[in-house]
């Protein structure tokens, strides 16, 4: 239905059985399994309820938010031993390489 009338619209859909509201938000998050993220900044919501269950449409433009991998332990630690350094420094190495010991042991030494 290009161009409509959104009250036209509503009306029709009230007829099918079909409510909406508009729901205000400034942010949707959707939370991932892979631990990433999609975030959608000021988006168009609508909500419908048909034959007693909810739906939500999500509209605008998304961003999507990689996991930070985390580094063992242990590999922290081996890296402070192997080249001397402090915690962070170790840390912020192995990030950078991608958790790659040997790279990030011949780096920092």
């Amino acid at each position: 239905m290009r161009g409509a009338d959104p009250k036209q619209l509503e009306r029709l859909m009230r007829q099918f059985g079909i409510k909406t509201e508009e729901v205000k938000a400034k942010r949707v998050v959707f939370e991932l399994e892979n631990g990433g993220k999609i975030v959608i900044e000021n988006p168009a919501i609508t909500a419908m309820v048909m034959q007693g269950k909810k739906t939500y449409t999500v509209m605008g433009e998304e961003e999507e938010e990689k996991p930070e991998k985390s580094i063992p332990e242990e590999d922290i630690k081996m890296v402070m031993e192997q080249t001397g350094t402090s915690r962070k420094k170790a840390e912020e190495a192995l990030k950078k390489n991608d958790g790659d010991l040997a790279k990030t042991i011949m780096e920092l030494k």
